[in-house]
């Protein structure tokens, strides 16, 4: 199929030219219009060791999602056994994911079993306990729908970390799932890893409440906090000092609109105050709840309450239609921004814990990135000259074949949006040594049958066939070695295994078909009749 000289070499011409095709942007980053328009956008993408960062890995609290569904699941059970007329003296969510019932006989006790059978397939009973006459029953969430329930916490807190950090702008990043309730986060290039990481680990869940105005608040922080209220702080600044504190609100328990019916939030400038504040739309369902709400609940207090804080908590004054509200506080245009964006990315299903943490200077990036560099250039410029002094114009061939394939390893990496890190770096210095101990191998066999005289076209195809087995049995080894390394490493390792085995792949490539098209070339147009090797 290759017989063709012309052929082979048309073959690496192309391949060496998409190559260098991917590599214009990396190359030449600012490419003047109209020609940017002809070449790919994206440069080959730096790691976090290169470019500088933030390293994150959280953990999503799984067990708080399958309690906030079992406190959900409480109130709705509670309301389905008022409507069926059913006797009980107490419906609650329980210590954990479980739901405690106080039935008050076992008439009640039927009625349980048979709306669980009709409406709520996830719940089982766990254990039921003879008390008073009834008995006290408690539910749990039965197993296959508990696993799935967790997983599904995992991707829905990795999309809305997503759409965070999207909308934050930060550029490149790294997000992506470890383990079962584990998320990897690498932040290449942030400025601000503070900001960043209260953005991440914000649940921003957000709820509107009604203020309980009638009970007393002094009494409820002595402790007597009527049933079905609670104490909710909401932050305050002292606009001549500077200083915050906090407010108590006493408020309802119950919540009347989530932040789940939100179509878009953004920032907007006070008329009166010049502050910044968060305006927000509700979706139509949205819009219709909250005007039911608001014509309800006309001169009482309506509590906005993000992450268990009151933000503010205005009157009521009229029924308000449109589906529109604000979020006032003191804020700061940067911690509005940031409010407008976890609202609009939607709520985290549960609470995420820093398990590791790790910040690289952007100072420190460039200096990997130049001893990287250097030490490349380096072993390079050492093996040319190697080659080029002991193979001597065979050598000079190898050197050619050499940079063909770090042109190739670069043009890989940036065809298929890889990130090239320090690790990678390593791994493609590693490349260049296998490359040049393929071509050792090829013309140490050119060079025994040429002792035995050989002439040299007999001598070539002798000696790349002989040396073929041997360089595909090295190749294959260290590409089988690096699968392993990517499966089980973590992501320094893989960064330098992806990075062999593209550099293993090209240098099998470069080894036994460039060079051999190039000596094919010479031998059969010019008639050579020695070698230099």
């Amino acid at each position: 199929m290759f017989k063709s000289i012309k052929l082979r070499m048309a073959i690496t011409a192309i391949i060496c030219l998409v190559a260098l095709y991917f590599l214009i942007p990396t190359l030449f980053p600012h490419i003047p219009s109209p020609w940017n328009e002809y070449f790919p956008k994206d440069k080959i993408h730096l790691g976090l060791d290169l470019q500088g960062g933030m390293h994150l890995v959280l953990e999503v609290d799984t067990e708080k999602a399958l309690e906030s569904m079992m406190e959900r699941s409480a109130n709705d059970l509670k309301e389905s056994l008022m409507e069926n007329k059913v006797r009980f003296r107490k419906v609650e969510r329980a210590k954990g994911a479980t739901i405690s019932l106080d039935m008050t006989d076992s008439a009640g006790r039927a009625a349980l079993d048979k709306i669980l059978r009709d409406q709520y397939l996830d719940l089982e009973v766990a254990s039921s306990t003879p008390r008073d006459g009834g008995q006290t029953v408690i539910l749990k969430i039965n197993d296959r729908r508990a696993i799935d329930l967790k997983k599904l916490t995992v991707e829905h807190s990795l999309e809305t970390i997503r759409n965070r950090v999207d909308q934050f702008g930060i550029s490149e990043p790294e997000i992506v799932p470890e383990g079962d309730n584990r998320i990897m986060i690498q932040l290449p290039g942030i400025q601000d890893p503070e900001r960043a990481k209260n953005l991440i680990g914000k649940t921003a869940l957000l709820e509107f409440k009604i203020v309980d105005d009638e009970s007393s608040i002094e009494e409820a922080l002595r402790g007597n906090i009527p049933e079905g209220d609670v104490i909710a702080y909401g932050l305050r600044t002292d606009k001549a000092t500077g200083q915050r504190g906090s407010t108590p609100y006493l408020i309802k328990n119950k919540t009347l609109l989530t932040g789940a019916s939100l179509e878009t939030a953004k920032v907007q400038i006070s008329d009166r105050f010049g502050e910044p504040n968060v305006s927000i739309k509700f979706n139509s369902q949205g819009a219709t709840d909250f005007d039911r709400i608001t014509n309800d609940n006309v001169r009482k207090r309506m509590a906005i309450v993000l992450d268990g804080v009151v933000h503010s908590a205005p009157v009521i004054q009229e029924r308000i239609s449109g589906g529109q509200a604000q979020i006032t506080g003191s804020f700061t245009m940067d911690e509005a921004r940031d409010l407008a964006i976890v609202l609009r990315a939607g709520a985290l299903p549960a609470p995420v814990n820093i398990l590791e943490e790790r910040t690289v200077g952007p100072s420190l990036g460039s200096d990997s990135i130049r001893q990287g560099i250097m030490a490349t250039l380096l072993g390079s410029l050492f093996v040319i000259l190697f080659m080029i002094i002991y193979y001597r114009l065979s050598g000079t061939v190898a050197d050619l074949a050499l940079i063909i394939n770090i042109v190739l390893v670069l043009g890989i990496l940036a065809a298929f949006k890889a990130t090239l890190t320090l690790p990678g770096i390593a791994g493609l210095l590693l490349t260049v040594g296998m490359a040049v101990d393929a071509n050792v191998l090829i013309f140490e066999r050119v060079r025994e049958e040429l002792r035995t005289g050989k002439n040299v076209r007999l001598a070539l195809d002798t000696g790349y066939s002989k040396a073929f087995i041997t360089i595909i049995d090295t190749h294959v080894t260290g590409i089988v070695s690096a699968i392993f390394l990517i499966i089980f490493g973590t992501g320094p390792i893989k960064g330098f295994a992806v990075t062999l085995i593209i550099g293993l792949l090209a240098s099998l490539f470069t080894a036994v078909f460039v060079t051999r098209v190039i000596f094919d070339y010479f031998t059969w147009n010019f008639n050579i009749k020695k070698l230099s090797i």
